[in-house]
């Protein structure tokens, strides 16, 4: 079996990869400027010109498209296709509990599952794999990524989505689960649980996990490694491009290839937004190169990272950025979901019964992120009659699930015993065990 799942573009040599993403970048600039109405717009403002692209450098020229961008589009404002060609919608939310929708046409999920495909290939994976998908299924992008990458990589796919873990080790075991995919925090829960069980790794016929939505140490890396015995894949992407599979780990586990035949890459300084060297990390933002549904020019990702320098021994000769290690701008990632301190406020805020003054306390229980929102009851609330505080405790855990998808623990406190600020409010504490990357 090859290692490659697509070696001719793999493998590709570098300066006719330059002149496919040149021929890409033409042919997107002058879909999103003809079909996508805020493009024509930022485009004449810029007083750029995207029927004339004579080098990738003129990318530099584009302005930048952000995240509010897309709210303000919702929900197909940034369709560049009729809705009749868009086979499938995913959603992300926002600062304010505002979707940000993208759409598929049936050719965006065939690359999709290529690019997801080529991960697989890079755990040894293939035709004779069995997947297992521990990801969370639905508008979240991760489990039906990493399924059809699966499927179209020929493996066998178990559906499992997240939760239930003994019922997941028991499938894992029985059904000779050989590539697991979950984010790392889950896949360490697993381990910790098999071991608990009493179950030895000689009884699976584990060898890698692809592993992704979430921040994970060096660390933890290792301890995944160990107590499970397999190849690690790290795996990135974001919903607004396209989903897990823009750039995955290769196994000399030394930063992660971006899929550059459909997507266009840059870092730049996230507070001059120019272009940092190779090796010095800044902002990646990202220009999708074949997208029809919903293309995006220059998408700041507010992820932090950097190209790694210097060819891939591997073969691969696509770019390699580093692992991700911070974000611009405030979003937590607890248990692969993202979530913004401004939802949980907004929420706060919906209740007479608390004041506007909280905070976030963020925690690790055994291998699983725990979030404790600190609330102040208003002064004229019955503090002390517990049935009231109870029903007030149901209420508000209720719209924070409804609202962030997770559960959060909630502690209240007298009036005016949180810490106040006269400068900018600590509204979050991490007591985490250190995730950024080393």
């Amino acid at each position: 079996m090859s290692k490659y799942y697509q070696e001719e573009i793999e493998c590709m040599e570098h300066s006719k990869l330059e002149e496919l993403q040149l021929e890409r970048l033409r042919d997107v600039a002058v879909r999103c400027y003809e079909n996508i109405p805020l493009y024509k717009q930022r485009f004449d403002e810029a007083g750029v010109d995207p029927y004339h692209i004579e080098s990738l450098e003129d990318i530099k020229k584009f302005p930048f498209t952000v995240k509010q961008d897309m709210r303000d589009a919702y929900p197909f404002g940034l369709f560049a296709v009729p809705r009749s060609e868009c086979v499938r919608v995913h959603a992300s939310s926002g600062t304010t509990g505002q979707a940000t929708v993208v759409g598929y046409t049936k050719d965006d999920l065939q690359v999709w599952g290529d690019c997801f495909a080529r991960g697989i290939y890079m755990l040894g994976g293939g035709e004779d794999s069995v997947v297992q998908v521990s990801y969370g299924y639905g508008l979240f992008t991760g489990g039906l990524g990493a399924h059809f990458g699966a499927e179209a990589a020929g493996a066998m796919v178990v559906p499992m989505s997240t939760g239930n873990t003994k019922r997941q080790i028991q499938i894992m075991k029985d059904f000779g689960v050989t590539i697991l995919c979950a984010t790392p925090s889950y896949a360490l829960l697993i381990a910790d649980t098999i071991a608990e069980m009493g179950m030895s790794m000689d009884e699976f016929k584990l060898t890698g996990v692809i592993l992704g939505a979430e921040p994970c140490s060096e660390a933890t890396r290792d301890e995944i490694r160990r107590k499970l015995g397999v190849q690690y894949c790290d795996v990135y992407g974001l919903s607004e491009i396209m989903g897990p599979g823009v750039a995955m780990e290769c196994s000399e586990a030394n930063g992660l290839h971006l899929c550059e035949d459909q997507f266009l890459a840059e870092i730049v300084n996230p507070d001059t937004f120019e272009p940092v060297p190779d090796g010095e990390f800044g902002e990646l933002v990202i220009t999708t190169l074949t997208r029809q549904c919903t293309p995006l020019i220059r998408y700041r990702t507010r992820d932090l990272t950097r190209f790694i320098p210097g060819e891939c021994a591997c073969g691969r000769t696509h770019k390699k950025i580093d692992r991700i290690v911070g974000r611009t701008d405030d979003m937590l990632i607890i248990r692969g979901v993202n979530v913004f301190p401004s939802q949980i406020e907004q929420v706060v805020n919906s209740f007479d019964e608390i004041t506007p003054h909280y905070q976030i306390v963020l925690t690790t229980k055994g291998t699983l992120d725990q979030i404790e929102l600190r609330v102040e009851t208003a002064p004229d609330f019955p503090f002390d009659e517990i049935r009231a505080l109870e029903d007030l405790r149901k209420r508000l855990a209720a719209a924070l699930k409804s609202n962030l998808q997770i559960a959060v623990k909630i502690k209240f406190c007298e009036p005016k015993t949180i810490e106040r600020s006269e400068g900018k409010s600590k509204r979050v504490i991490d007591l985490r065990e250190v995730k950024q990357q080393n």
